[in-house]
């Protein structure tokens, strides 16, 4: 009995590879029994015969129960908050370059996707987070964020300065560049880069890092994801700081701008190969070194081995 039967495709045509990897999916998945595909409507024109259901992203909720998506990581952190919103899991074929998110090579398409619908797969949830703005007198809804939420000067590096509360409590005033509001799945992205700590997936907490601060006592903030985080925007040079979701710039900002970060009440469910293991992950994304001419073994192992 297949895991998963209804299966959704979505991708960037603009990526570099996805149209054929589209292609080969279509293929690979037609071939199996017992499967209904939908694809979403920015790929309809791979399929000019009209012989899979096309649907808009935010209606596959109703047809599908798994959703694959090709391309980077980026690719996915666009469609992350209406999957979530539609609680669909989703798994991630890489036509990327780093691909902590979406996992699966195309030349792995056939074992992978085979195993993962037959049931042998890790599924792990992500949290995102959810942006509000109270912006010239009005309350706006500015979207969601899997990997982090920017405050930042915009196109010119210039120094920036606004406050920073943690439920409704003062935490500082500062001026600097910016300030970088990142889950555990983006404590790997752009937060990193400005010298953020890399927090496990599992981690119920948010990493507040400034970016270039003013003063050289100012670090990065671990702090509990349940918290309710307040940016205020100070009025320094006429400088109008804009705000990011997942690189996305969703809100020119002006003095006295309120913008209020809160821990979204849906995740993602992440669906993975049966043998993902995250600090592999880590080691081959970002170089890290492998034991020494050793075999990959568990901990478990070569304690049993130094007990014997």
């Amino acid at each position: 009995m297949l895991a998963f039967s209804k299966i959704g495709l979505l991708g960037r045509l603009a990526n570099p590879g996805v149209a054929d990897t589209v292609r080969l999916l279509i293929d690979e998945l037609s071939r199996r029994d017992g499967l209904e595909l939908t694809i979403d409507e920015s790929l309809a024109s791979l399929v000019e015969d009209g012989s899979l259901r096309v649907a808009r992203r935010e209606q596959l909720g109703r047809y599908c129960d798994l959703v694959i998506v090709v391309g980077g990581d980026g690719s996915l952190l666009k469609v992350a908050p209406t999957l979530a919103d539609q609680d669909l899991p989703v798994v991630g074929i890489n036509r990327g370059t780093l691909g902590f998110l979406t996992d699966i090579l195309p030349e792995e398409i056939e074992s992978h996707v085979g195993a993962v619908l037959g049931g042998r797969f890790q599924i792990e949830s992500r949290f995102l987070l959810d942006i509000h703005a109270q912006h010239e007198g009005d309350q706006l809804s500015l979207g969601s964020a899997l990997n982090d939420v920017v405050l930042h000067p915009g196109i010119a590096a210039q120094m920036i300065e606004f406050e920073l509360y943690i439920d409704g409590e003062f935490v500082y005033n500062q001026a600097s560049d910016g300030l970088i509001v990142a889950t555990p799945t983006g404590s790997t992205a752009y937060s990193m880069s400005a010298g953020g700590p890399i927090m496990h997936p599992t981690l119920n907490a948010v990493v507040l890092v400034p970016m270039y601060p003013h003063s050289l006592s100012s670090r990065p903030i671990v702090i509990n994801a349940d918290s309710e985080i307040t940016l205020v925007v100070g009025n320094r040079h006429s400088i109008m700081p804009q705000v990011s979701c997942d690189g996305s710039v969703v809100l020119t900002t002006s003095p006295g701008d309120l913008i209020t970060i809160r821990k979204k009440s849906r995740r993602l469910r992440l669906v993975h190969p049966a043998d993902y293991n995250y600090y592999e992950t880590c080691r081959s994304k970002l170089g890290w070194s492998s034991r020494l001419g050793r075999p990959q073994r568990t901990l478990d192992q070569d304690t049993l081995d130094q007990d014997n």
